[in-house]
């Protein structure tokens, strides 16, 4: 941190570099400091410092695919332009064999999500995960969010142990940070009604790191919300990171407005960049903060490398909740792309699985 103090010029964040440098623990005013600050690259630089102390010059990624089974939901989220009725033009659903084949020898992780189906039981989806685990048995399966576990719950009648149980017995490793959204019943109630909110979120998570299943963890901004209920999310997910150590990385997405008029404009870049490194700052207790490439556009996520960003994600294979919404960025990307774009970044590209091991460090930056 010292080596860095001269590049500092807004006295509230010298002060906050100063917490750091001894030690202290951020708290809500200093992360509402952190957002408010006019030092947009002093701020970088504290992130990246720390960044770097965390994980040195590596950048992550894996090898991944995206698999979202169907898009038909018993939810009406406003935000959401992903969901479809049951016989909307747009509404899908995969077979197993094309779930199949969105997989691969080649693959390290497959990320299951989708809509909340009115018509399948809950044996569908543990099916989806068997069949992958069946034929694929060393890819990682990273399978369903707490809003869809909270939904298996309600619909096979069983607890949400015995579900996260019967999905570890089919073959599932991780869960994804999805629908977490951001905690606050104000947004809840406006946004997302009849989805779960903070404190079920936090349960399901809680209860799974308690079983051995480690998970990610997500915010939603860019629309309604505030950047004060910004600083409460990331504290209550530093909170239960405190009790449980499960989380594996945190993912700031970016809203796509696509055509849901919730807002005029998606957040700028430098709300962008500036959310990731607030989220480096405060915290403290994620190794990993990720820079999905699929909502912030390949530009922004490079310079993130440089905000507080240690990962990528990875190559998707065909993303569709975020290009659904109007995403930008490319459907998938390939292994030799993210390699050249953490190396314009000045960065060490490294290929991960799903649980941060490491499996190839590619070269040092030229």
């Amino acid at each position: 941190m010292e080596r860095i103090r001269n590049r500092v010029t807004d006295p509230a964040l010298k002060g906050i570099l100063q917490k750091l440098q001894d030690g202290r623990r951020l708290d809500f005013e200093d992360g509402m400091a952190l957002f408010a600050t006019p030092d947009f690259l002093g701020l970088g630089a504290m992130a990246n410092d720390v960044k770097e102390q965390k994980t040195g010059e590596d950048a992550y990624f894996v090898v991944n695919r995206q698999i979202n089974p169907s898009n038909i939901c018993v939810l009406s989220c406003k935000f959401c332009e992903f969901a479809a009725k049951k016989g909307d033009s747009k509404a899908y659903e995969m077979s197993l064999d094309e779930i199949l084949a969105r997989c691969g020898d080649d693959v390290a992780e497959v990320h299951i999500v989708g809509g909340l189906h009115p018509d399948w039981p809950f044996d569908v989806y543990l099916d989806i995960v068997r069949t992958i685990r069946k034929n694929f048995p060393r890819i990682q399966i990273k399978a369903y969010t707490a809003v869809e576990v909270d939904f298996f719950s309600r619909i096979a009648k069983l607890s949400v142990e015995k579900v996260l149980e019967r999905l570890r017995e089919a073959g599932m490793d991780t869960m994804p940070g999805g629908g977490a959204e951001v905690f606050s019943e104000r947004v809840k109630k406006d946004l997302f009604p009849q989805k779960i909110g903070a404190e079920p979120w936090l349960r399901i998570h809680r209860l799974a790191h308690r079983m051995g299943i480690r998970s990610n963890a997500t915010l939603l901004y860019g629309h309604i919300e505030t950047r004060e209920e910004r600083v409460r999310h990331m504290l209550l997910l530093r909170d239960l990171q405190d009790e449980t150590h499960g989380f594996l990385s945190f993912i700031p997405l970016s809203f796509q407005v696509g055509t849901t008029q919730i807002v005029d404009r998606p957040a700028s870049a430098m709300e962008d960049l500036r959310t990731i490194a607030v989220a480096r700052l405060l915290l403290d207790n994620f190794v990993h903060i990720k820079a999905y490439w699929v909502m912030l556009g390949l530009d922004v996520t490079a310079m993130a490398l440089n905000f507080g960003a240690d990962d990528l994600d990875g190559t998707i294979g065909k993303e569709t909740i975020a290009h659904m919404a109007g995403a930008d960025s490319p459907a998938g990307l390939t292994r030799n792309f993210l390699v050249g774009m953490i190396r314009e970044a000045g960065r060490v590209p490294v290929v991960r699985d799903g649980l941060y091991n490491k499996l190839e460090v590619i070269g040092s930056v030229a």
